[in-house]
């Protein structure tokens, strides 16, 4: 008999469970986002990596694979974001969620039809400014947790976040089993969020080789010479050659990258210009620092698509030391769900 734990996160999104795939780029793709749909939980698809076609054609797909609600990942700051919300409108798609906040018209738009809105969060004062804009749901991340990631252990930020908005939060950064699950929902949250556990699945499109270096990797590193922002990736030696390299080098590589992203986008230097400038105002960087974030799609392709670890990052959350196994998400979500419960009612014993 299938284990159930109703919770505002499943209610909020049609879900059978409180157990979220995160949107990871060049990874949660069709393959995987329908896998966790059907497993019970909600999948995400990664857009910022994608065109307007191509996600159009990823949506389809989805939709071919599992009748189960899903969720796509948008750029709020991209230049044909306006067109990707009006496509997940009539498409349909159950859930939106932003790596960074949305204005407050958009989320507007989206809620007026019917779409679910879930920023991600790191701190507990966007939390409550996207929960005043109208957001339904936040995400919060903690240092733990892979990509870009901040400062703050999720044990710290999460019961802050839970105490400051009225909406439902999911937990992210740390997670990777039932334990995790029921001590999130202890905490006050209505679910968690996985990007690691799910990119080491059976589903998963990542190469199975690439998948064997996370296997036999236990020790991640925040550093800043991938974008200039920190980002939580897998020790490399392609990762050790980045921090000792020098602010001239990285800006020529970055644009490198920014030349090869370009290509296989599609985007005009017009264009990428335009979404630099609203990066750029959206996130207060450098101009240096956005020119080193046409590193990441480029150094993230070479690994989780080309299948060049040696060639590329790995972005990873600290779990990748505790995962040893590539289960289906139906039998991890499975897995999950159960021993949450089993912890859940085995902690009743201790009230008296």
């Amino acid at each position: 008999m299938e284990q159930v734990l109703d919770t505002p996160l499943t209610r909020l999104a049609g879900v059978r469970h409180p157990v979220v795939q995160t949107g990871m780029g060049w990874v949660a793709g069709p393959r995987l986002v329908s896998a966790v749909a059907n497993a019970g939980g909600l999948g995400v698809l990664a857009s910022a990596t994608m065109t307007l076609d191509q996600l159009t054609g990823a949506i389809h797909e989805v939709k071919e694979r599992t009748g189960a609600p899903f969720g796509v990942n948008l750029r709020a700051d991209a230049g044909d974001a306006g067109d990707r919300i009006d496509l997940l409108i009539k498409e349909g798609v159950r859930v939106a969620s932003f790596a960074l906040a949305p204005k407050r018209e958009l989320i507007a738009k989206l809620k007026d039809a019917g779409v679910v809105v879930v920023p991600s969060v790191g701190a507990r004062r966007h939390a409550e400014k996207v929960a005043a804009w109208g957001a339904d749901a936040v995400l919060v991340q903690g240092g733990e947790g892979g990509g870009h990631t901040g400062a703050v252990a999720t044990t710290l930020l999460l019961p802050q976040v839970v105490d400051a908005v009225d909406i439902p939060v999911i937990a992210a950064g740390g997670f990777f089993d039932g334990r995790g699950l029921a001590a999130a929902l202890a905490y006050g949250a209505a679910g968690v969020a996985m990007g690691t556990r799910f990119l080491l699945t059976a589903d998963s499109s990542v190469p199975e080789d690439v998948k064997d270096v996370y296997l036999g990797t236990t020790e991640t590193v925040v550093t800043r010479q991938v974008d200039g922002m920190p980002h939580r990736v897998l020790r490399s030696d392609l990762v050790d050659t980045l921090e000792r390299s020098g602010r001239v080098s990285g800006l020529v590589r970055a644009l490198r990258n920014g030349a090869r992203f370009k290509k296989i986008s599609g985007m005009s230097w017009r264009a990428m210009v335009a979404d630099g400038k609203a990066m750029k105002h959206g996130k207060d960087l450098s101009w240096s620092q956005v020119l080193m974030a046409a590193n990441t799609p480029m150094l993230l392709k070479a690994a989780m698509v080309d299948g060049r670890p040696d060639l590329g990052v790995m972005a990873s959350g600290q779990v990748v030391a505790l995962i040893d196994e590539l289960p289906t998400c139906e039998e991890l979500i499975d897995d999950i769900v159960a021993q949450a419960a089993e912890r859940l009612k085995a902690g009743q014993a201790h009230l008296v």
